[in-house]
């Protein structure tokens, strides 16, 4: 029976980006079910000592710009690293996806997530504009209507939810990969998931 992925992320991460669609193969490949779950690092941070990046040392910040260079490169993906549209509020893309997750499954939630995070950081589009998720959700072959759902009280409950499972899961930054209760943070952790996920 393969193992089963919490895969907790937030759609405005650059990291995220870079780990998207290796992480797809990685879970495909092994056959493991991905639950995906968006949170609100505005409510992580605070109870796991993180800050939010303008918040930061300017030799933290400073440092980021350099790492995320230098693995756009050794991965070969094309990535701004100052976009037109960041810092940028994730919510309305997270309950989006959360929409997709609860209609269409983890597949196409997936698939949207993908979407979202080159919009920020390949294409300068802004996420928190609904026109940009419409458009978004077309470009994945989704129904329109997943927009106006993810406005419902169901999908917020479920997007507020995803963010205290996280939270109790002791996640504190994204893109984190749980498998049974083992967290695996950051894009440059995925062979460790890989590996992890190979054994019985």
């Amino acid at each position: 029976m393969p193992h089963s992925i919490d895969y907790y992320l937030a759609l405005q991460s650059p990291w995220t980006y870079l780990g998207h669609e290796r992480f797809v193969r990685i879970a495909a490949a092994a056959r493991a079910p991905v639950h995906v779950r968006p949170m609100d690092l505005g409510k992580v941070f605070p109870v796991s000592g993180g800050l939010p990046l303008p918040k930061r040392a300017p030799q933290r910040q400073a440092y980021r710009l350099v790492e995320l260079q230098r693995f756009s490169a050794w991965l070969g993906l094309p990535l701004n690293l100052q976009p037109k549209f960041f810092p940028v509020s994730a919510d309305d893309a997270a309950r989006l996806v959360v929409a997709v997750d609860l209609a269409d499954g983890a597949a196409a939630a997936l698939q949207l997530s993908g979407r979202v995070l080159a919009a920020v950081w390949v294409q300068e589009r802004d996420i928190a504009s609904a026109a940009t998720l419409a458009e978004l959700l077309a470009e994945c072959g989704l129904p329109a209507e997943r927009l106006a759902a993810s406005m419902s009280a169901e999908v917020l409950a479920h997007y507020e939810r995803c963010t205290q499972q996280a939270i109790d899961a002791g996640v504190f930054g994204s893109p984190s990969y749980v498998v049974e209760g083992e967290i695996f943070w950051g894009q440059d952790r995925l062979d460790f998931l890989e590996r992890r996920l190979a054994r019985p």
